[in-house]
């Protein structure tokens, strides 16, 4: 597959860029060049091969699925102009 300079013209314009007649050549190569080497990698044989998510195989460590209050009430409640019984103390908004 191969595009013309028309189908680039209608790429830029779709993708709102403002190209000139040359720009518009250089990217019809680019794109031209790109697409012929996915054609490349799609003649190659993956029969066999398993699917990858990462060249490493490493798995990340996992922790327990634990709700907790954080255990730092205390650090919280000092950066509050007041507290009462654990709570952040605020003015009413209903009456």
């Amino acid at each position: 597959m191969a595009l013309t300079t028309k189908d680039t013209q209608k790429i830029a314009k779709l993708a709102r860029l403002r190209m000139d007649a040359a720009e518009v050549e250089h990217f019809t190569h680019e794109i031209n060049g790109i697409l012929h080497w996915v054609e490349q990698l799609q003649e190659v044989n993956t029969d066999g091969v398993e699917q990858m998510t990462s060249v490493a195989n490493l798995t990340l460590p996992m922790r327990a699925d634990v709700v907790t209050d954080g255990e730092i009430q205390q650090q919280v409640l000092a950066n509050a102009p007041m507290s009462d019984y654990g709570c952040f103390v605020v003015p009413k908004v209903l009456e």
